[in-house]
């Protein structure tokens, strides 16, 4: 039987998301020991520097009752040119599932090709869909379920935006992407969203009405050199207080961590009522919990 694998928001279906959602925020209050992965072990590679991802999965497999092997290309052969697919061959006959947070989404897509246990992206240059999946958690538990509501992203269109794209066509809520040119999403994935996407230059117009509003840094990891470039091509996308205005009154401000305030977003959003980004951080925890139950014990 082939593995279940969570490479992207597209990889389950609909109902298979909100599901997850309500199972996550379940597991959430729950209290007493539950250990459905006693004995299990996930492996855990790390291309890129990590708090909310490596805390988040290691915390849950031990109160799952399982294990997580930190994993890092300085200390394994990945690290010295051994080729993706014998590293995914080897290590999926000894652990029970692998997550990576890669530089490339490739990489991610070649270990779950030759994989014998579930994949799970914890970070791509293309996608981030375990964060978007505690974002949805978090907007569920705050204002119920998302469909037929608009979502406004500003900024780059980057991973984080592009998983908002799928996220968007999963769960029926439209989402209104402001950018600069030359920082636009995938044109295929815009394309394949249709409808559920509106994508402008003017965050103003974006942001209108909008239940939740998000954004990310303006230059991500392996970006820094660009940052004075790109801190003059968003200069107009900050997500202030005068932006927030203009979404619906009981609109939630979502950010995924860490933050730079100043730059894509003032000090008084991120802190302020509407801001729920420390529910958002910790529900990396429990979304991720309900995927790891779901994919490593499937019925």
């Amino acid at each position: 039987m082939n593995p279940r694998h969570y490479v992207t928001f597209m990889d389950l279906s609909s109902a298979e998301i909100r599901s997850l959602i309500h199972r996550a925020i379940e597991l959430k209050r729950s209290k007493g020991i539950y250990e459905p992965l006693k004995n299990k072990v996930l492996g855990m590679i790390f291309e890129k520097s990590s708090t909310r991802t490596r805390v988040s999965f290691e915390t849950g497999m031990i109160q799952f009752g399982g294990g997580a092997i930190f994993l890092s290309p300085r200390d394994t052969q990945l690290g010295r040119g051994e080729p993706v697919e014998d590293s995914a061959r080897v290590l999926s006959r000894m652990v029970d599932a692998i997550m990576l947070r890669t530089i490339s989404h490739r990489t991610v897509e070649i270990f779950a090709e030759h994989s014998r246990v579930p994949v799970i992206n914890g970070l791509s240059d293309r996608f981030h869909p375990c964060q978007v999946l505690a974002d949805m958690q978090t907007y569920f538990e705050k204002r119920g379920d998302i469909l037929g509501k608009t979502v406004a992203w500003v900024g780059d269109g980057n991973n984080m935006c592009q998983t908002y794209i799928h996220a968007a066509q999963q769960l029926g809520f439209t989402l209104n992407i402001a950018c600069p040119a030359g920082y636009d999403p995938e044109p295929e994935l815009i394309e394949q969203a249709g409808s559920c996407i509106r994508l402008s230059r003017d965050p103003m117009e974006a942001v209108e009405g909008a239940n939740m509003v998000v954004t990310d840094v303006w230059a991500s990891m392996g970006q820094e050199e660009e940052q004075a470039l790109r801190a003059k091509a968003f200069a107009n996308y900050q997500v202030d207080s005068k932006l927030m205005a203009a979404a619906a009154p009981d609109a939630l401000f979502m950010h995924c961590l860490p933050a730079h305030r100043g730059e894509e977003v003032s000090a008084d959003v991120i802190d302020g009522p509407q801001s729920v980004i420390w529910d958002e951080a910790e529900n990396r925890l429990h979304a991720q919990k309900a995927l790891l139950e779901f994919l490593m014990t499937p019925a």
